[in-house]
């Protein structure tokens, strides 16, 4: 079922939340100091690519650098990506098919909005050690 859903996902709003991810971490990466946003929008964008069979768990090793990181993500690209969100749940949720597309693409919003001390593991073992 989760094969089904994600390549319908694909067609009606991945493809194009994966290109505005890709494009926030190009972006993002021009300077030095903006690479781990980059590489954060890239995960994410890979997640919000193909996003039914996982999901995020908080890392407990993260600490105050990927607090202050989140700030300045929720500044640079987290907003605009959110309202992307937002917008494609909104438009899929107007019929009963994309009503679970538009539930996946509101639970990607947290996760769009505070990307930095997250992990994306599968939803069978949300619970493993990941490093």
């Amino acid at each position: 079922m989760k094969t089904i859903l994600n390549v319908i996902w694909l067609v009606l709003c991945g493809f194009w939340m994966f290109l505005a991810y890709l494009v926030a971490g190009a972006l993002l990466c021009i300077t030095i100091i903006g690479i781990p946003f980059g590489l954060a929008s890239f995960r994410i964008g890979r997640y919000a690519l193909w996003p039914f069979g996982y999901t995020t768990v908080e890392r407990r090793d993260a600490g105050a650098p990927s607090c202050v990181g989140n700030v300045l993500w929720l500044i640079l690209a987290g907003w605009w990506l959110a309202i992307g969100h937002i917008v494609t749940g909104l438009l899929l949720c107007v019929t009963i098919i994309g009503i679970p597309l538009g539930v996946a693409n509101f639970k990607l919003i947290p996760v769009s909005l505070l990307p930095l001390g997250r992990d994306i593991v599968r939803t069978d073992q949300p619970f493993a050690a990941r490093r």
